[in-house]
């Protein structure tokens, strides 16, 4: 007689949900990184400009928050962890594809332009794995921290949260990147504000949101 197969562990239908998005942004933040934006400028700091990919870094930032508020730090930690599993992949396909022969019918300018979009340098590459490791981690960690007095005011911890993480991420990205390359005070300077000044203007709406669609969710019965 075979016995019956063991019930899978229930995993909450937004934590099954949020991971898939998170897995997603995680391959777009590097795509997007391809084109600068610019934002205006400050009187005292100048352009504001930034690559476009901070805008699917800050739905991570929202998103391991998030997670850390529904479900604690640990598995928070775990699905940041986990992060590296489609970034690696993603580098991997990346450069398997670079290497597989241009069929000749492609659009000239596609067949240009496809190289610069999705390669990056070693340096580059290193350089996203260990500041998205590090200010993705340090992002929950101090979120968690500031949930200890109570849990009110989600909104102000996860701004406070993305703005350390995001100013460790600029400083690390832009220095392990261009360093002995080019002159880097200035550029680091101009990303650092921009990503404050988007950590303020648009983190709060985002977590604030995420949980509580991840509370209605988890509420729902199916």
């Amino acid at each position: 007689m075979s016995s019956a197969p063991a019930a899978a562990p229930a995993i909450p239908r937004t934590l099954f949900v949020f991971s898939l998005f998170y897995g997603g942004m995680v391959c777009m933040a590097g795509v997007l990184g391809v084109k600068q934006v610019a934002l205006g400028s400050l009187p005292l700091f100048g352009p504001l400009a930034v690559e476009a990919g901070i805008f699917a870094f800050l739905m991570l930032v929202a998103l391991g928050s998030s997670v850390a508020e529904l479900y604690g730090q640990r598995t928070a930690t775990l699905l940041v962890r986990l992060g590296f599993v489609p970034m690696f992949a993603a580098a991997l396909l990346i450069q398997i594809v670079l290497l597989l022969p241009t069929d000749k019918g492609m659009y000239p300018p596609a067949v240009a332009a496809f190289p610069i979009v999705v390669g990056q340098g070693a340096r580059m590459m290193l350089a996203g794995f260990i500041s998205y490791g590090t200010s993705q981690t340090l992002n929950v960690l101090i979120f968690a921290k500031l949930s200890r007095g109570g849990g009110k005011l989600l909104w102000l911890r996860g701004m406070i949260a993305s703005v350390v993480s995001q100013i460790i991420d600029t400083l690390l990205f832009i220095t392990i990147s261009f360093l002995g390359e080019r002159p880097i005070l200035g550029l680091m300077v101009g990303q650092m504000m921009t990503k404050v000044l988007l950590s303020i203007i648009l983190v709060p709406w985002l977590i604030t949101g995420l949980v509580a669609f991840g509370r209605w969710l988890d509420a729902r019965r199916v």
